[in-house]
């Protein structure tokens, strides 16, 4: 049905008849939906990216919308055998850039890894092929291993009365494996997780007793355990994974969670629905006519909010799209424990301005787990930030050079941006001295004077006489406000005076009369 208002006649007057509204929403969306297509061809980048604004504003509206059309596209990649080539590369690049990190980030990793292999294939036959005539064998060989292992880890959870709802093997997908290969030199022999013992228990104590079976059996390989449960993923995976020396001294990757965590992090935000359609009919369709939970949605709200604020350019917003919403995330801490999610390598302004734009302009300094850093430092995940302002601090252009969020890069840039008249003013006022003859006579300090000038009436308001044209009574004056909220007299012919472009800036003043 998703299809049937861009290929047959049938209206959505008549959806609505016949299935009521709810369900003719949805039909609209995806058609909506489907008409967005991402090009990589240069000449037609613009216009695509910036339709895909919109799928996130559809998201936003309805994200059952979206998981309708993930489940379509990885129909359309399951036959796209029967496309012409240039077709293929297409749509599988679209596939790897947009809907394979979208399905990540909405939690649903079975539906992401699938997709990501089935591009990997069109877009890269040679590795992809390579990879599956290097790992047959090891596959096989992991899975032997680890059918051997698993009833004697059985026995020994059910002597602890811990009782496994299911023991089953998790291969790597062949996409992921590949990017992992790269960065281990191609070398086979240091993927640990090739095949994994996944493991699933009743309830979260479970999860940490089976742990600490597995290790009094296994020693487990130092800074490879991994708790997911206290510190989730962004895109809300829970799990515990740990790789211990198993039987013959043999590197193994062990995953613990309970059934509940295994369901949403094969089906991700399709959860919510699916634990409804369990419970019974009534309750199925009473769900599915819900929309999920706001909690799950925040990262898609953020990201409308975002372009509701920020008129990039097509090319940045998809950029920073992938750097934003799709690069690989970490988990930090505010002083109160507060769990901020970031992209990888952010840095302590990144975090500044994602707590509020008043932090991130008055940051002046940060600590890492109680030590000063660098404002340019990499944070890494599960660290402890905590952000150091000064009243008077603000940003500095250098910050464009090392931060990671749009966001942040956005609110310096604003802020620079509103300040630049102040700043091309003060430029002028410096320099404006080299370039007039000044009488030696006058003295060269600046004067600041008791209130011998009224602004606007008041005589109580600090000024300063410009050290460029040195106004005196009975002159002609002008007051003009610095970037410190100072306030300069000239006189009204001052060359420097001329130059200033914010006339917002510029005061009436006059001499006091005596």
């Amino acid at each position: 049905m998703h299809d049937i208002l861009e290929y047959t006649s049938i209206t959505l007057e008549q959806i609505k008849k016949e299935f009521g509204n709810e369900i003719a929403s949805l039909v609209e969306g995806v058609t909506f939906v489907e008409k967005i297509k991402h090009y990589h061809k240069e000449n037609e980048t613009e216009k695509q990216i910036e339709n895909l604004r919109k799928i996130f504003l559809a998201m936003a509206k309805d994200i059952r919308v979206i998981l309708i059309k993930l489940a379509d596209r990885l129909h359309n990649m399951q036959t796209l055998y029967a496309l012409p080539e240039e077709e293929q590369k297409r749509l599988a690049h679209e596939t790897l850039e947009i809907y394979a990190p979208l399905a990540d980030r909405l939690g649903i990793g079975r539906l992401r890894g699938e997709l990501q292999d089935l591009a990997f294939q069109y877009l890269m036959p040679g590795e992809y092929y390579w990879l599956i005539n290097q790992v047959r064998d090891q596959y096989q060989e992991r899975e032997k291993y680890l059918e051997k292992i698993t009833p004697y880890l059985e026995k020994e959870l059910h002597k602890k009365n811990i009782k496994p709802l299911q023991m089953g093997r998790r291969a790597k997908h062949y996409y992921s494996l590949y990017l992992k290969l790269k960065r281990y030199e191609m070398n086979l022999s240091r993927i640990y997780d090739l095949v994994a013992l996944r493991i699933t228990v009743p309830t979260i104590e479970d999860c940490y007793a089976t742990l600490g079976v597995i290790h009094k059996l296994w020693r487990p390989l130092p800074g490879r355990i991994k708790d997911y449960i206290a510190l989730p993923k962004p895109n809300g995976y829970q799990s515990i994974h740990t790789t211990v020396f198993c039987q013959g001294g043999k590197i193994t990757e062990m995953q613990i969670r309970t059934l509940k965590m295994h369901e949403e992090a094969e089906r991700g935000i399709a959860a919510h629905w699916y634990y409804s359609e369990q419970k019974g009919l009534r309750a199925y369709l009473k769900k599915i006519l819900t929309p999920a939970p706001e909690k799950e949605l925040k990262w898609i709200q953020q990201l409308q909010k975002w372009q509701e604020e920020i008129k990039s350019s097509p090319d940045e917003f998809f950029q920073s799209l992938k750097i934003d919403f799709f690069k690989d995330r970490i988990f930090v801490f505010t002083p109160k424990g507060d769990v901020i999610d970031l992209p990888e390598s952010a840095t302590p302004v990144d975090f500044a301005y994602l707590i509020h734009t008043d932090i991130g302009h008055r940051c002046q300094g940060a600590k890492v787990d109680g030590k000063m850093v660098a404002l340019d430092t990499p944070l890494k995940n599960g660290q402890v930030v905590e952000i150091i302002t000064q009243k008077q601090a603000k940003p500095s252009r250098d910050w464009l050079k090392f931060t990671k969020t749009h966001q942040a890069q956005n609110r310096i840039r604003q802020w620079l941006n509103k300040s630049k008249a102040d700043f091309a003013a003060m430029e002028e006022i410096k320099k404006e001295p080299q370039k007039l003859e000044v009488q030696k006579t006058l003295p060269a300090k600046t004067t600041t004077l008791a209130p011998i000038v009224e602004v606007e009436g008041d005589t109580k308001i600090a000024t300063t006489l410009a050290k460029c044209c040195r106004p005196q009574p009975p002159a002609p004056i002008a007051g003009y406000v610095t970037l410190d909220h100072r306030l300069t007299v000239h006189c009204r012919d001052c060359r420097n005076l001329a130059k200033i472009k914010d006339v917002s800036r510029l005061v009436n003043v006059n001499w006091k009369r005596q």
